[in-house]
């Protein structure tokens, strides 16, 4: 992730969940708000409902996946934090990072196509 830096403090979350946009699905809620500077930060949230320590942690490495390789269509400048619902510890990676794409789509945090696609 080249043009992202971790969101690890509480603080930042909480304003998140308070002050920003959410979209959510089945498998994801994806909450952002612009941070004022050129990086992105994201951050992810997995709980105990989800499983056990295997199965949150392999859920947790596919959400970072999904983001880091379409990053680059990802609007700079927003902090992004990605809650993990209990059907996704169930999902595939390809369903995680369609659901991803679709939530951010819909928050318009990824960029335009300039070819009309």
């Amino acid at each position: 992730m080249k043009h992202t830096i971790s969101l690890k403090q509480n603080h930042l979350f909480r304003r998140l969940y308070s002050k920003g946009k959410s979209a959510v699905d089945g498998r994801l809620a994806v909450y952002c708000r612009k941070n004022g500077g050129s990086r992105s930060r994201l951050g992810l949230t997995v709980g105990v409902k989800l499983g056990k320590a295997v199965v949150r942690n392999r859920t947790r490495r596919r959400i970072r996946e999904a983001y880091r390789v379409n990053e680059a269509r990802f609007v700079p400048g927003y902090d992004i934090v990605v809650v993990a619902r209990v059907k996704a510890g169930h999902s595939r990676y390809r369903e995680l990072e369609r659901s991803l794409l679709a939530l951010s789509d819909k928050l318009g945090l990824l960029k335009k196509e300039a070819d009309g696609r």
